[in-house]
C-alpha cells in the first residue's frame, strides 16, 4: 500500500534562498535533525546535480538519497536509493512564491517493503520531515535583511 506524507511550511524568504538551501547538502545538518553529510557520487554537470547522490547520517541510520529534480526556485526532489526498509520512496519539494515569501509544501510517498509498517514509517518520517520543513523555514528566514 502506497503511503503518503504532507507537510507544509511558510518563510519570509524569497524561494531563491529556499532552493539554495536545499541544493547545499552540506548545509542540511546545520539547519534539520540530519546528522551529516557526505556527497557520495557526483550528479549532471556539477556536484550536486541531477543523478548526484547524497549520504546522509543520523542516529546510525545511513540514507542515500539521489537528487531527481531540479528546477531552481521551484522544486527539488530526491529519491531513497536505500537505507530504510522502504520501496521507492520519492519526495518534491514545492516552492510557491507569496506575499514576498515563500510557501514550502514537502511530500514524499512509499511503499513499506514489512508488511504493516507503512503506518510507522509514515507517522515517524511525517514527524521527521515536519523537523526538517521547520528547520528549513528558520534558516531560509534568518537571511532575510531586517
Amino acid at each position: 500500500m502506497v503511503q503518503r506524507i504532507s507537510v507544509h511550511g511558510r518563510t519570509p524568504a524569497p524561494a531563491d534562498t529556499v532552493y539554495a538551501l536545499l541544493r547545499d547538502g552540506a548545509s542540511w545538518p546545520a539547519w534539520s535533525p540530519l546528522g551529516s553529510f557526505e556527497l557520495v557520487r557526483a550528479g549532471e554537470g556539477e556536484p550536486e546535480g541531477l543523478g548526484a547522490v547524497r549520504l546522509f547520517k543520523t542516529n546510525g541510520v545511513r540514507s542515500y538519497e539521489k537528487i531527481v529534480a531540479l528546477e531552481p526556485g521551484r522544486r527539488f526532489g530526491y529519491a531513497l536509493e536505500h537505507g530504510l526498509p522502504l520501496r521507492d520512496y520519492v519526495a518534491y519539494v514545492d516552492l510557491s512564491p507569496r506575499d514576498g515569501g515563500t510557501d514550502i509544501h514537502w511530500h514524499s510517498s512509499f511503499t513499506a517493503k514489512i508488511p504493516g509498517t507503512g503506518w510507522f514509517y509514515r507517522w515517524f518520517l511525517g514527524r521527521f520531515i515536519g523537523r526538517v520543513v521547520a528547520g528549513l523555514v528558520a534558516a531560509s528566514g534568518a537571511r532575510v535583511a531586517p
